[in-house]
């Protein structure tokens, strides 16, 4: 059963979280002017009470110098965001820790976990807090365009398997519940899965919002599909047998070690290995969830797929 009353039952206050990787100014001003429109209509409609932004920079050198968050803050302030918190970590933590790292201080009634290559539509924070005002709901996930995830959802509930943090408006109660991201096991790839999995082994609901849309900047070959460079090849295998075994399917993560040292390419080959390496020295997550509640993998996927 839920611990909190995640239920919003009036204006609540916002706190939204992006972490930085050597991201333009550019395409950093182009999302911060559609958070700004957002606000504003939010707060003004009665759904908002207040907007704060907090930046965590993972890259080599500080994307932004403190005058130019506050030249940017100080253009944001007219539409209801009052502060710009920006962090330069000097170090790449990779998105699990660096989003953990900015939960450390949240005082926000939601967080929205947000990828910083994005531009949300004007009225996405009035759609995403719909479902926040019905009884149990941890996590709210918005639509990609124009590539939407393919995973399935309940059409009348909403209710998904797991919520993708391009764009997810979470409670703070359970971000706080559940210990935040497990940066541990998860350093790039399926830290949003395995989170949203601990939400719902919690008690909450994961619902997915079609209604609330945001454009996502991902990109196709000519072939159809994801542009991906050795990192992520790297780091998605990795995560792929590490949420296998954590979510007491060892079985299944052994044999995905085998298909990769056998058929993958160097990056997966060697993300096998260090798995192997994981194991050998019993050094991957304790395993969770061994009735199989909430975990789902079907046909390589964490959930079952539309198209």
């Amino acid at each position: 059963m839920p611990v909190h009353d995640t239920t919003i039952t009036g204006p609540a206050s916002l706190r939204i979280q992006s972490v930085l990787y050597n991201n333009s100014q550019q395409h950093i001003d182009t999302a911060l002017e559609s958070i700004g429109r957002a606000a504003d209509l939010a707060i003004g409609s009665g759904v908002l009470s207040s907007v704060e932004i907090a930046f965590g920079d993972c890259s080599p050198e500080p994307v932004f110098t403190s005058a130019e968050i506050a030249s940017r803050l100080e253009k944001l302030m007219p539409q209801g965001v009052w502060r710009i918190q920006y962090t330069f970590f000097d170090g790449n933590l990779g998105s699990a820790a660096g989003q953990n790292r900015l939960l450390a201080d949240l005082g926000a009634d939601l967080v929205l976990i947000l990828n910083p290559d994005t531009v949300v539509a004007p009225n996405i924070f009035g759609e995403l807090v719909r479902p926040m005002r019905k009884p149990g709901v941890g996590i709210v996930e918005a639509r990609q365009i124009p590539i939407e995830h393919p995973k399935d959802y309940d059409p009348v509930t909403g209710e998904t398997s797991w919520a993708a943090t391009a764009c997810a408006l979470v409670s703070a109660a359970v971000a706080k519940e559940v210990s935040g991201f497990d940066s541990e096991s998860f350093f790039l790839y399926c830290d949003d899965v395995d989170f949203s999995w601990r939400v719902r082994l919690a008690g909450y609901k994961v619902v997915f919002q079609p209604s609330a849309a945001l454009f996502h900047d991902k990109r196709l070959s000519t072939a159809g599909k994801w542009i991906v460079g050795g990192a992520e090849e790297y780091y998605s295998a990795e995560a792929a047998m590490i949420l296998a075994h954590k979510y007491s399917n060892r079985g299944l993560a052994e044999r995905i070690e085998r298909q990769l040292l056998a058929h993958g390419s160097d990056a997966e080959k060697k993300a096998a290995l260090k798995y192997r390496e994981l194991r050998d020295a019993n050094k991957l997550p304790d395993q969770i969830d061994p009735g199989h509640r909430v975990a789902q993998f079907t046909d390589g996927y964490y959930a079952k797929h539309r198209f």
